[in-house]
C-alpha cells in the first residue's frame, strides 16, 4: 500500500520520539554502572579516542556519544542507560523486554521482566536463553555432528533490532518468547518501514529511514547495532550456514514478529544448502518459502524458474527434477509432481485387462497412492476423472450396461 508506506515515512520525517528531551530529568537519573558500559562499547567503536574517553566527565561522553543534547537528558538516555526507577520519565511508553518460556505445547512456564537500563540488560536477556546443541541425523558427510541452536549474535541482533525499531508511542513491549521445541520468536510494535523483509537482505546500503533515528545512532555509537544494514542479513547467512530455516518475519498488523528456528525443519531443503555452494542469498530465500509452503509472487516463480528450481503449477510449487538429483530426493519429486498422464492411462488399461472390468472405485484405489502428494483429495478425485474421460473419448474404453469400465 503506497499511501500508507508514505504515511509512515512522512510521519519518521516529521518526529523523532526518541529525540526529545525530558526537561525535569539529571544526570542523577542515568545508571552509574550502565555510562561504565557505555564509555567501554563506545571505545570499542572508536579505537582512536579511547585515551580521550578517559579524560571526559559523564555529560562530555554522553554529548559525544550522541545520548543527550547539550548536557540535557533525552528519551534515547532513558531508555539506554537510565536507572529502572527513572522509567517513568517515558510515560505512557515502556522501556520493557519480557522473556517468556513456553513448552512444546505452548504453555507457559516461566518469565521475568527486564527495564532500563536496557544497555545493560540485554545481555540479561541473553543469559536467559538456553542455547542447547542439535544434532543432525547422519548422513554420511553432509552435516557436522552438532552445532548451537542458536548463535549469541543472532540474539543480541534480534532484541537490538525490537529496541530500534520499537514504535515507543503505542505504549507497547517487546517480547522474547523461547520455545522448547527449539524456536525462538522476538516482537515488536510499529509498523515496518523498509516495505519488505526482501529489501533488507537483498540492500547492500543502509536504510534511509528509522522511526527512532536519535536512538539508532546512539545504539550504533555503542557498538549495539551496525550501521551499514547488514545485521538481519548476517543473522540469514548464520541459519543458511546451520542448514536451518531462515529467519520468519511477520510485519502485520503494526508489529514486526521474526521467528527464529534452531533445528533443521525441512531435510530436503537442508540437504540442497549443503550440497549447492553456489546459490545467492536470494535464491536461498525463495527456496525457503517453498520448502515452508509460502506463496510466491509472480516476479519470484520467475527467477524459480529461470535457475530452473521450481516445478509445478501455481501454487502448489515443489522442487524440480534437477534440484531432487543433486539432493537425491528422486523419491519425494516423485510424490509431489507424479507421473505423466500415459502412465496412469496405462495403469487402468492393464487393470480392466487383468480383470475384465473395475468399477470407478476400483479405479480411484489404483491410483490414489500413485497420484501426486501436493494435490488435495478433491483435486486427485478430479484428475482421475478426466483420465478416464479422455480414455473415453479416445475410443479406448466404455461404461458397459453394469456402469463399470471395460475395453472397447
Amino acid at each position: 500500500n503506497i499511501e500508507e508506506i508514505e504515511r509512515i515515512r512522512n510521519q519518521v520525517t516529521a518526529t523523532d520520539w526518541s529525540k526529545k528531551i525530558i526537561s525535569n530529568a539529571t544526570i542523577n537519573d542515568i545508571d552509574e554502572k550502565a555510562i561504565l558500559k557505555a564509555r567501554e562499547q563506545f571505545g570499542e567503536k572508536n579505537h582512536h579516542l579511547k585515551k580521550e574517553i578517559q579524560q571526559w566527565d559523564d555529560i562530555t561522553f554522553l554529548n559525544k556519544a550522541k545520548l543527550t543534547i547539550n548536557g540535557k537528558i533525552t528519551r534515547t538516555a532513558i531508555l539506554l542507560l537510565g536507572k529502572p526507577e527513572s522509567e517513568h520519565y517515558i510515560n505512557p511508553a515502556t522501556a520493557k523486554v519480557t522473556w517468556i518460556l513456553k513448552d512444546r505445547d505452548g504453555i507457559e512456564k516461566d518469565y521475568e521482566h527486564f527495564t532500563c537500563p536496557l544497555l545493560t540488560e540485554v545481555d540479561k536477556v541473553y543469559s536467559k536463553i538456553r542455547i542447547l546443541k542439535y544434532r543432525y541425523l547422519k548422513e554420511g558427510t553432509l552435516f557436522p555432528e552438532e552445532v548451537d541452536q542458536f548463535e549469541p549474535y543472532t540474539i543480541r541482533e534480534a532484541v537490538n533490532n525490537c529496541i530500534v525499531h520499537q514504535d515507543y508511542s503505542l505504549g507497547g513491549r517487546i517480547n522474547v518468547v523461547e520455545r522448547e521445541d527449539g524456536i525462538l520468536i522476538f516482537s515488536n510494535a510499529g509498523s515496518f518501514i523498509p516495505q519488505s523483509i526482501e529489501k533488507v537482505i537483498t540492500s547492500d546500503a543502509p536504510e534511509e529511514q528509522y522511526r527512532n533515528s536519535f536512538l539508532s545512532n546512539a545504539m550504533v555509537n555503542l557498538n549495539m547495532i551496525d550501521t551499514i544494514g547488514s545485521g538481519i542479513k548476517r543473522m540469514f547467512l548464520l541459519q543458511k550456514d546451520k542448514y536451518f530455516p531462515l529467519p520468519d518475519y511477520d510485519i502485520s498488523n503494526s508489529k514486526v514478529t521474526v521467528k527464529i528456528i534452531g533445528k533443521v525443519m525441512n531435510e530436503d531443503y537442508a540437504r540442497k544448502l549443503a550440497q549447492s555452494s553456489n546459490l545467492s542469498l536470494t535464491e536461498i530465500f525463495l527456496l525457503d518459502k517453498v520448502a515452508k509452503h509460502k506463496e510466491l509472487t509472480n516476479s519470484e516463480i520467475i527467477i524459480l524458474r529461470q535457475k530452473k528450481l521450481i516445478e509445478g503449477r501455481k501454487p502448489n510449487f515443489h522442487i524440480s527434477a534437477s534440484v531432487a538429483k543433486l539432493t537425491e530426493e528422486k523419491e519425494n519429486y516423485i510424490k509431489n509432481k507424479g507421473f505423466n498422464d500415459a502412465y496412469y492411462e496405462k495403469l487402468i488399461i492393464e487393470y480392466i485387462k487383468k480383470f475384465k472390468e473395475a468399477s470407478s472405485k476400483n479405479i480411484s484405489e489404483l491410483l490414489l497412492g500413485k497420484l501426486p502428494d501436493i494435490l488435495s483429495d478433491t483435486k486427485k478425485k478430479n484428475k482421475i476423472r478426466n483420465i478416464l474421460q479422455k480414455l473415453k473419448r479416445n475410443g479406448k474404453i466404455e461404461l458397459n450396461q453394469s456402469r463399470k469400465w471395460k475395453l472397447v
